[in-house]
């Protein structure tokens, strides 16, 4: 188990659909464990194989600690890796919400959704589940899904939207930004993070 380095916008992996998976090994359990340690190690809720750059369909999610201000008594669910996720049905409601994306350091905006969905999935030991999901967990599958499936939140904006956030993005393709994790920028290249003495 090792903290694994994110692949930033514009790496030709993040833009590739991935591939599904046939069966579990003990290198993909080590895998996924690596993978919840890297997203919580970048304080993110989300990230998806294709972010630690594996062109595979899976994705760990942990939305226990990211409940709404107003909605404290809402109990979230536990961490999650989802092999193989479909979303089967989305909800007519829609919400727009604020968004980032650990692949997109210091980029965030705000995004409309369906509010529900139903997801298909495999567990780690490739049994099938189908879940239904609402508010900001709703929210993470899609966005995870989305990049299983090549998409980056921002392309779900306007496009008026998406013209205002190109500066934004060409930012990060130049390496003007500094993320609090070691990245593998849009040429392949890693830059490890390396914490202040008193972090």
């Amino acid at each position: 188990m090792s903290i694994l380095p994110i692949y930033l916008y514009n790496h030709p992996v993040l833009k590739k659909k991935t591939e599904p998976i046939r069966e579990m090994t003990g290198d993909l359990r080590t895998f996924i464990d690596s993978m919840f340690q890297t997203m919580h190690e970048a304080d993110g809720i989300g990230l998806a194989a294709n972010q630690v750059g594996a062109s595979i369909s899976l994705t760990v999610i942990d939305v226990s600690q990211a409940g709404d201000e107003d909605e404290d008594d809402i109990i979230m669910p536990a961490p999650l890796a989802l092999i193989n996720p479909v979303i089967q049905y989305y909800s007519d409601e829609e919400i727009d919400f604020e968004e980032g994306c650990l692949s997109l350091p210091h980029f965030r905006d705000k995004v409309m959704r369906p509010d529900a969905v139903q997801v298909k999935y495999f567990d780690i030991d490739m049994k099938e589940h189908t879940i239904e999901a609402d508010g900001i967990f709703a929210r993470v599958l899609q966005h995870e899904i989305d990049h299983l499936n090549g998409i980056y939140f921002f392309e779900r904006l306007s496009s008026l939207r998406r013209t205002l956030s190109n500066k934004k993005l060409k930012r990060i393709v130049r390496g003007d930004i500094s993320p609090h994790y070691s990245i593998i920028d849009a040429d392949g290249k890693r830059i490890d993070y390396i914490p202040e003495d008193d972090e």
